[in-house]
């Protein structure tokens, strides 16, 4: 059984820094991108970054670059987003969720929603101000 797990939200205040986990099992890891995306209230899920596991490239939506950062440890099966310099627009449900393919599958495309097929539960993350 697929599974992607998601922790690490939370409450913070602006200009602060948070990391989230996300922890996939049931899959091959190597053959996947995974991918963070976020949703606010009352606004449609957005692609946030991305990164193949196959040979670690990465990508950033431009709100979030310079202040995001994704990694990947393929020995424990886990994509880490470390998120630095927080703001209130941030606040949102995270979601990680994987796409298999041994190119990076990029998460600001219109089809991304279909192309990443396993999606976590979502983390809450709020950044007051």
């Amino acid at each position: 059984e697929v599974q992607l797990v998601e922790s690490g939200g939370g409450l913070v205040q602006a200009g602060g820094s948070l990391r989230l986990s996300c922890a996939a099992s049931g899959f091959t890891f190597d053959d996947y991108s995974i991918g963070w995306f976020r949703q606010a209230p009352g606004k449609e899920r957005e692609g946030v970054s991305c990164i193949s596991s196959s040979d670690g490239s990465t990508y950033y939506a431009d709100s979030v670059k310079g202040r995001f950062t994704i990694s990947s440890d393929n020995a424990k099966n886990t994509v880490y987003l470390q998120m630095n310099s927080l703001k209130p627009e941030d606040t949102a449900i995270y979601y990680c969720a994987a796409a298999q393919g041994g190119s990076l599958v990029i998460v600001t495309t219109r089809k991304a929603l279909y192309e990443y097929e396993y999606w976590g539960q979502g983390t809450q993350v709020t950044v007051s101000s």
